[in-house]
């Protein structure tokens, strides 16, 4: 691998934290190594690659953020490649600080936000890694609350784009573009995203954020997740982007108070998580992991903590989906623990459904089990008085029997699965379009798995020509994953009557 030509001073600081953290030339360039395998990477790297880093030549593209990750698992303090001496890396690769300070969360976030809304694939192609859930969610756990999140007035540094090899460019300001109508229905009209009120086509920094700027996010944030259910989280995906880079970046570095503060953090946290949620939705599966790190920490800026459980359930979900299993429970068992037992009972039983998922992934039955059985407890002490958060209304009977039926399907419980299932789609409205079909697949695996094979190719039938009327990878992902089960069954008439229907779908 290439750097960039040596300069002429040497590097003391990473000279003096090699020596602090008792790594050997070789040994720091096969930690280097490693863990850009973590991101996709193959870089190979030697000792001699450090002797050049220590001499003064810069590592270009991504290797200073890797180097300064690798000195921050070791020393237990979070360093940054400006702290090594090193140039800061390109910004594909930021997103998984957990930031220090509110106004460092802005600059992560507002930089993800400003580098996903432009055409730029390779971020959308950054490779999940585990080894990034452990310290955003145990500095979330630990971490003290945000004393002062109020703005008087705004900075005088200005967020820069990008240039080559991840430099600073010149600030450019753009008008933000009206984001994407919803899909043309019969019976429906096209959508308007609300606007704050007061504004023309672009808002600048240092603007007073009012009530009306954050029921404008608030209200943006269910336009969004309406799309997302019914049609997948890439229709919309890249519209809600350009709407937080054009619109929330700009109120997060204009002037509130304490109050108007906290609420417009935790505003940004939840379109923040959808975004992360959309690009999930879509297999981009290292930017939604980034994208729910920032989250998380927008959270803790709000004082919420309630809502970072719930961006640490979401996370859970994501491994879950990866087949991390481990790192599912352990998430969602954070997220208990940072709730403590005085969360809602709808929220608690969120969480412990979460744990659920992982065990059944690790195919733990009693784990599993239990953990849905304390779900169903939480669940059935709710009463309608209770405060539910927003959020988490969504977390009913039918997403119950869902839980049940997607745990008793990887422990290979089909007969349990096939009845919870059931019961999921009967309660589920037909607007949560998406979970219907995972449900709906759910079920024919579980049919399968009892040798009813007619009704299983029937059932996943039907849940792929609902898959391919949405932009969902995952949609389509859960009809493979049934297919792939379908394997020993091939010649079967009823598996090739399943793949003409499949195939006339185009």
């Amino acid at each position: 691998m290439t750097d960039r030509p040596a300069q002429r001073t040497p590097n003391r600081q990473l000279a003096a934290l090699i020596a602090e953290a008792g790594f050997s030339n070789a040994g720091l360039a096969r930690r280097v190594d490693q863990l850009g395998l973590e991101h996709g990477l193959d870089l190979r790297y030697d000792k001699t690659s450090v002797t050049r880093w220590l001499r003064g030549q810069q590592p270009r593209g991504t290797t200073p953020a890797l180097i300064a990750e690798v000195f921050t698992r070791r020393l237990g303090r979070r360093l940054t490649a400006q702290d090594l001496g090193l140039d800061a890396c390109a910004p594909v690769y930021a997103g998984l600080e957990f930031a220090g300070t509110p106004e460092e969360a802005i600059d992560i976030v507002g930089g993800l936000w400003r580098k996903d809304s432009g055409s730029h694939a390779e971020l959308r192609k950054i490779a999940f890694t585990p080894a990034g859930l452990v310290v955003p969610s145990r500095d979330w756990l630990i971490g003290r609350p945000d004393d002062k999140v109020a703005r008087s007035e705004a900075p005088a540094r200005v967020p820069l784009q990008s240039g080559p090899g991840g430099r600073p460019a010149a600030p450019r300001r753009l008008a933000a573009p009206p984001p994407a109508a919803p899909p043309a229905r019969a019976g429906s009209g096209p959508a308007a995203v609300p606007r704050p009120r007061g504004q023309g086509s672009e808002r600048g920094p240092g603007q007073r954020v009012t009530g009306g700027d954050i029921a404008a996010l608030r209200s943006v944030g269910e336009l969004f997740r309406t799309l997302d259910d019914r049609y997948g989280g890439g229709h919309a995906r890249q519209a809600l982007v350009r709407y937080l880079e054009h619109e929330c970046e700009p109120m997060l570095r204009g002037t509130y108070g304490e109050q108007t503060g906290r609420r417009l953090f935790g505003a940004a946290a939840d379109l923040t998580r959808l975004a992360g949620w959309t690009s999930f939705d879509i297999a981009a599966h290292g930017l939604a992991q980034r994208y729910f790190v920032q989250a998380l920490r927008l959270s803790q800026v709000a004082g919420d903590r309630a809502y970072g459980s719930f961006v640490l359930v979401t996370m859970s979900r994501q491994a879950v989906y990866l087949g991390h299993g481990r790192e599912a429970v352990q998430l969602a068992r954070v997220a208990q623990q940072g709730v403590g037992s005085g969360a809602p009972p709808v929220v608690q039983a969120l969480l412990h459904s979460a744990e659920a998922r992982g065990h059944g992934v690790l195919g733990e039955v009693r784990a599993s089990t239990a953990a849905l059985v304390r779900a169903e407890r939480a669940l059935e002490t709710a009463k309608s008085g209770d405060e539910t958060p927003y959020w988490a209304r969504f977390f009913d009977e039918a997403q119950l029997a869902d839980e049940f039926g997607h745990c008793h399907r990887d422990l290979q419980q089909f007969r349990a699965a096939a009845q919870h299932a059931e019961r999921a789609l009967q309660l589920r409205p037909a607007a949560h379009a998406r979970s219907r079909v995972f449900c709906r697949v759910v079920l024919a695996s579980a049919r399968l798995g009892l040798g009813e094979l007619d009704q299983a190719c029937q059932l996943a039938a039907e849940a792929a020509g609902q898959a391919a009327e949405m932009r969902s990878v995952r949609a389509l992902e859960y009809v493979r994953d049934f297919e792939r089960r379908l394997e020993p069954y091939k010649d079967a008439a009823p598996v090739r009557t399943y793949r003409d229907r499949v195939a006339a779908l185009g």
